[in-house]
């Protein structure tokens, strides 16, 4: 079972941007733990990160060959039409998740283009949404092949 994991805009900056909302935890760390957790769910879990909306699209267009997909798509989930056409165009089922907890910060954050089209969102609950997430994921899938 393949997880494509796809980390939006400023991501990067992740252990030094806001960590009151974020946390202290890397990106590196983020990927890291979910690689692991993907080992001992029978799972390869890849990951990218992009800031530009445009490099994000191609990379959810790309990932077509993913059985499904964890996506953080950080503020282009606000915005992005692109986005969510190019998850559609791929046919495969996908999570969504935040860090932080969109729903307690400002009211733009509390619209997504995503969640509607997503299996389900996780946010709020730092890594663990990432790693949530994938076990969601994988359950997910494993009900679709049985």
């Amino acid at each position: 079972m393949l997880i494509h994991c796809l980390h939006g805009p400023n991501l990067n900056l992740l252990g030094s941007r806001e960590p009151s909302h974020y946390g202290s935890v890397t990106l590196a760390e983020i990927d890291a733990q979910l690689a692991q957790r993907g080992e001992s769910l029978g799972a390869t879990v890849s990951c990218e990160q992009h800031n530009g909306e445009g490099d994000l699209v191609a990379a959810a267009q790309g990932a077509a060959a993913a059985d499904g997909l964890l996506v953080n798509a950080g503020a282009y989930t606000h915005t992005s039409v692109a986005l969510r056409d190019a998850l559609l165009t791929t046919g495969r089922p996908f999570i969504e998740v935040h860090l932080s907890n969109v729903f307690a910060r400002e009211a733009f954050r509390r619209h997504s283009y995503l969640s509607d089209i997503a299996v389900g969102v996780i946010t709020g609950l730092g890594i663990d949404s990432y790693l949530l997430g994938l076990e969601a994921l994988v359950r997910h899938l494993q009900r679709r092949v049985a």
